[in-house]
């Protein structure tokens, strides 16, 4: 009984889908950073997560495509998503070749065909351009039908009394855990069916002789290249020449203000002084008591200037009324008649 008859589709897909994801990653990851940088790729912050999902997968080059013109659901803008598909083909074919010969030799005890990446990577995306389309519907409806459900649920009269914070959790929670469950079914099903199309590719393969020792000894070897210092060298070479591109593009997506939105020039301020600033404290201090000093004198003054005229006006009236009074005197002692 060979290692492959005791192993699940699910199993055998998950062990040859996972790790192709993360070897290719880096490599598209540069790609689609120089992209970004050049300014063909535009994309929405909510869909950097399903970007990121799309891009690691081997099974999505082509069910981008259907997703974004059939499906109708686009998830940025720019030529530079089409080509970067497109650029991670041929890293996906060998991210596949390098997986799965590791897969047929160290679990499945088989000699890897000829043509493993290719023939592997035909299958995974085709099955993902017909599966990833349908998951994407299905879940998207079963998302849906969960929210109308759970809102109606809350809508009904004994649960209007609910508080704003504890519905909103209660709803959230609802529906996302149909959905959670809703894609890990889904997933699990897509797992299988690649599991099942690795099954078919390894139906005609020769059993291997060797040992295990000499099996451990074939798969740990198929991850070091024959040439090392080509390798190093290629490795190197590309990542400089990534590098200077990124950085001769980057002032082209870098935002620049226009020449009459130029910030004026304002002067540097100078460092702050403590001395400085209590000397001139002090100083406003001082000026300030001497402002109320002069107003307090000057307040002063003008007391002493009205209580001083009023003393005026009063013996200017006794006067004025005394001479009214002699006046009278003189005219009440003449007789009547007299002149």
């Amino acid at each position: 009984m060979t290692g492959r008859e005791t192993m699940s589709s699910f199993k055998l897909g998950l062990s040859i889908l996972w790790p192709a994801c993360w070897t290719a990653l880096p490599i598209k990851m540069a790609f689609a950073v120089l992209f970004m940088a050049m300014g063909t790729i535009h994309l929405e912050t909510k869909l950097g997560i399903t970007f990121l999902m799309l891009l690691m997968s081997p099974v999505s080059v082509f069910a981008f495509f259907v997703i974004s013109l059939g499906v109708g659901f686009h998830f940025g803008e720019g030529v530079g998503l089409p080509l970067l598909f497109l650029v991670s083909i041929p890293v996906d074919i060998w991210a596949l070749g390098l997986v799965a010969r590791t897969v047929f030799l160290e679990r499945l005890r088989l000699e890897p065909p000829d043509s493993l990446g290719i023939a592997l990577w035909v299958r995974f995306a085709i099955a993902g351009a017909l599966y990833l389309p349908l998951l994407w519907v299905i879940e998207g409806g079963a998302t849906d039908l969960a929210r109308s459900i759970v809102k109606s649920i809350l809508d009904m009269d004994m649960l209007k009394s609910l508080p704003v914070a504890e519905r909103i959790g209660l709803e959230f929670t609802a529906w996302g855990s149909v959905s959670l469950l809703v894609l890990i079914a889904l997933t699990y099903i897509g797992l299988s069916i690649l599991g099942k199309l690795v099954e078919g590719k390894a139906t005609g393969a020769q059993v291997s002789d060797d040992s295990y020792q000499g099996l451990i000894s074939r798969w740990d070897m198929i991850r070091v290249p024959a040439d090392q210092s080509l390798m190093l060298t290629a490795f190197t070479a590309a990542g400089a020449v990534l590098s200077v591109l990124f950085w001769m593009v980057l002032p082209v997506s870098t935002p620049h203000p226009h020449e009459c939105c130029k910030p004026a020039n304002v002067a540097p301020v100078p460092p702050f002084d403590p001395q400085k600033s209590l000397s001139k404290g002090e100083k406003v201090l001082k000026d300030a008591e001497l402002k109320i000093a002069a107003l307090e004198q000057k307040t002063a003054e003008d007391e002493k200037d009205k209580q001083k005229g009023g003393k005026e006006k009063a013996g200017v009236k006794e006067s004025s009324a005394k001479g009214d009074g002699k006046a009278s005197q003189v005219t009440a002692g003449k007789p009547a008649g007299s002149k």
